[in-house]
């Protein structure tokens, strides 16, 4: 395993953040507890010490199966994020959003079904329209000082959102977003326009989320739908697979982990890896053997002009994931 300084927080965290929306019982690919269990321990026999669930994920069963397994190791020794914006194991008129009470019923909750005092990463889960920033920004401030949080992050949003929250954090003496997490691999890089430099500007750290393309990446695109995660992922709408230069994308990464004597999410991986963007990907499997090939491809080595032939069709496409 490789580690990294995750942004302005000095937390060292491993180059994978193990992604935890598979847990519980939320949809027919997810994994039980038993099966969850064994994916979390062999990720953490592989070196992985970063762990990011949300409130939302199965209703609150993800965060309960983390806390459940991470409660038989040394909790110092571990970083676990996890997000409010969606509403969690309740669904009522304040389960949603990031008011002031929002934000407090929902880290009390994830707080117990974690079964910490403290978590280390407490990320907006969305831009929430109907809430002003500022009091947001108290709230997340408050749980600082309190002691709940250690540090806060945010989700996919507009870059003059992110930089406005950052201004007014400034402006007001408040804590300040360290992480971003947005859609970002090969056939998505739209982030890079205005979202990157203004992480790269303020130190932010960098955690990608569906780095495979939501499986696109992991094999030839004509197979694509073979899986119920690829059928969800039709159902869902997700459009980041359409792009123009999509389908050359993915034969070019077919072509390269051929040579390479790898599978493709590995190329896709270390694309990630050696990206001066990126921290850490957000790796969500449901398999023991995929999280083992996905710490192999920390060792796969992609020169420059394997970037450049990765990166060559793309094309800009629509702002995906904001929303």
């Amino acid at each position: 395993m490789e580690y990294t300084t995750l942004g302005s927080t000095g937390m060292e965290v491993s180059k994978i953040c193990l992604g935890c929306m598979s847990f519980g019982s939320g949809a027919d690919w997810m994994l039980d507890e038993d099966e969850s269990e064994e994916l979390i321990e062999r990720a953490i026999d592989l070196g992985v010490n970063f762990f990011d669930t949300a409130n939302t994920y199965s209703a609150g069963e993800s965060e309960e199966i983390l806390g459940d397994v991470l409660s038989h190791y040394d909790r110092d020794e571990q970083v676990v994020a996890t997000k409010v914006r969606f509403s969690g194991a309740n669904d009522h008129r304040n389960a949603e959003g990031l008011s002031r009470k929002t934000i407090e019923q929902e880290l009390e909750h994830s707080l117990d079904r974690l079964g910490m005092d403290t978590v280390d990463l407490y990320q907006i889960h969305r831009w929430d329209y109907d809430t002003p920033i500022e009091t947001t920004l108290r709230a997340l401030d408050d749980a600082v000082r309190r002691g709940q949080v250690r540090h806060i992050g945010a989700s996919s949003m507009w870059a003059h959102q992110f930089q406005e929250a950052l201004q007014v954090s400034d402006e007001r003496g408040l804590v300040r977003f360290e992480t971003m997490q947005n859609l970002y691999h090969l056939t998505y890089r739209e982030e890079e326009r205005e979202m990157y430099p203004v992480c790269d500007k303020e130190d932010v750290g960098v955690l990608p989320w569906s780095p495979l393309g939501a499986g696109y990446l992991t094999r030839p695109h004509e197979e694509f739908t073979a899986t119920e995660r690829g059928e969800h992922e039709l159902d869902y709408g997700t459009p980041y697979h359409e792009g123009p230069g999509s389908e050359e994308i993915n034969e070019r990464v077919q072509e390269l982990a051929a040579d390479k004597g790898v599978t493709m999410a590995q190329i896709a991986l270390a694309w990630h890896f050696q990206n001066d963007n990126v921290d850490a990907p957000i790796v969500g499997t449901s398999s023991v053997e995929h999280l083992e090939d996905a710490v192999e491809a920390l060792e796969v080595s992609l020169s420059s002009s394997d970037v450049a032939y990765l990166e060559e069709p793309y094309e800009p496409v629509p702002v995906f994931g904001h929303e």
